[in-house]
């Protein structure tokens, strides 16, 4: 399967996206990176919060008017270390921020629960920070304020689906903006590229002896992913030459012109591409119900061909659809006994305290170690950097806090991320190759040092920045067909 490695790493899908990667002259030697946040000094006890209110709202030497707190905090000597030596200046800063929000988490969800307290935390909040201006830290403290002030204001509390509507107003009247956002994403850090990769090689070499192909696709966006299978599969020299392809495209509920419009789109373009290398290739769509629900039965089946599901859930892929739709696609997939699933998700996991201050401490911290890594790819004040924080990373921001919120510290139908799943509705973990895994290695030699692939089980790539792990790639199979392909 050499050709996959060539092919995958060196196409251009002229006349929609290319892969190439940019270079910027002047970055920074990344081997000496150091965290801006201290985060090991969060995992202990931190429950009195009430008791760092006066120092925290001591922020730019700008104390909160006496009236807003009606309580006498106690004195603390709860110093906190960034790198290597004590905070001062914007370090200070942005460590009183993360105390901040903090305390916003706690009153709104704490024992000693008050929204107004809340209130007068996120109104100062907002005013200290902006999500176009300032350090790492200052960007994303307003996207997590805003994310907490939506809680406050009701988004995201009565209804599951509220915070998803939203977001898909929003997208729907910036398409532009996400269509440039996602190339600029694809090209300046392997987000993008390490879950397309991982996937199409596993997914070459789970067909490599089949004439038809069925790929269901949950989130197809600009169907940058298929061009390189595309080529891939058309310069293949073992196996059957001219294998058809066929992609099915998932598409959200109601009535969403704007979004099946796209999708078509998309459709004609890898045709279109398809058509100029000689690969067979048809392309269809297939709508979720009303309430973002899957039903297998809209997938049509053929005798004969090797059916894959290809589910991307990590950013910048699938940020505007609700965990319930998640969860009724991958069991409802499950029905169809698919020859491979390959799953790509977000590495989120407990620190600290449970419940839902400890989740949004941890979510902040995963967002945290994002921005440092887009970093390397982005210089902080690039308006294209701003672009792709607007469009993915606040709208991503808002959805993670509002479902950990729903949550209260619960595990969502009893796992806590997707690849628990997977096990319970009864797939089966498919190994990723060696091959597999040079190629993860190789790619991320394209980009700036910092990023790191791990292999953590015998189904499962992990894209990490330093020591926290980002994104992992997971590849599963129906126990029926399991044996097939390992």
């Amino acid at each position: 399967m050499a050709v996959a490695m060539e092919s995958i790493l060196d196409l251009d899908f002229s006349g929609c996206s290319t892969t190439t990667t940019t270079e910027d002259d002047g970055a920074q030697a990344w081997n000496d990176w150091a965290p801006v946040i201290d985060w090991d000094a969060f995992t202990g006890d931190n429950d009195d919060f009430r008791g760092l209110i006066e120092s925290m709202m001591m922020v730019d030497s700008e104390p909160m008017s006496e009236d807003t707190v009606s309580y006498q905090a106690p004195q603390t000597n709860n110093t906190m270390i960034i790198g290597d030596e004590e905070t001062n200046g914007d370090d200070c800063k942005g460590l009183r921020l993360v105390h901040l929000l903090m305390a916003a988490a706690e009153a709104l969800t704490g024992t000693n629960k008050s929204r107004d307290l809340a209130r007068v935390i996120l109104v100062r909040l907002k005013e200290l920070v902006s999500p176009t201006d300032g350090s790492n830290m200052d960007r994303l403290a307003a996207y997590f304020t805003d994310a907490l002030l939506g809680l406050l204001e009701g988004a995201g509390v009565h209804s599951k689906h509220h915070h998803i509507s939203v977001l898909n107003s929003a997208i729907d009247a910036h398409q532009t903006d996400v269509l440039a956002a996602f190339q600029l994403l694809q090209d300046m850090s392997p987000y993008v590229k390490f879950g397309h990769f991982t996937a199409n090689q596993a997914i070459l070499e789970a067909v490599a002896h089949d004439r038809r192909v069925h790929i269901v696709d949950y989130d197809i966006m600009e169907g940058i992913q298929w061009a390189s299978l595309i080529q891939a599969l058309a310069s293949r020299k073992d196996g059957p030459s001219a294998a058809h392809l066929r992609i099915t495209a998932i598409t959200r509920g109601g009535n969403l012109r704007k979004s099946i419009g796209t999708i078509q789109e998309t459709g004609r373009r890898l045709v279109a591409f398809a058509a100029t290398v000689g690969q067979p290739f048809s392309f269809h769509q297939c709508r979720l119900d009303s309430d973002e629900t899957f039903r297998p039965s809209v997938i049509k089946l053929v005798r004969g061909e090797a059916l894959v599901v290809n589910c991307m859930l990590h950013f910048p892929h699938s940020y505007y659809r609700s965990p319930d739709s998640v969860v009724s696609f991958l069991r409802g997939t499950k029905t169809l006994n698919p020859r491979l699933v390959t799953l790509v998700e977000e590495e989120v996991g407990p620190i600290g305290e449970g419940g839902f201050v400890g989740r949004f401490m941890d979510s902040l911290h995963h967002y945290s170690a994002v921005y440092d890594s887009l970093e390397a790819g982005f210089p902080l004040q690039n308006r294209a950097r701003a672009l792709v924080e607007k469009v993915f990373l606040g709208p991503r921001i808002a959805g993670s806090v509002a479902r950990i919120y729903r949550a209260r510290g619960e595990e969502e139908d009893g796992f806590s991320c997707w690849r628990e799943l997977m096990g319970r509705v009864g797939f089966s973990p498919v190994g990723i190759s060696f091959f597999n895994h040079c190629q993860a290695k190789l790619l991320l030699g394209l980009f700036n040092d910092g990023y790191r692939v791990e292999e953590l089980s015998k189904n499962r790539l992990v894209l990490g920045w330093k020591a926290r792990h980002l994104l992992s790639a997971s590849l599963w199979a129906s126990t029926t067909s399991s044996d097939l392909i390992n």
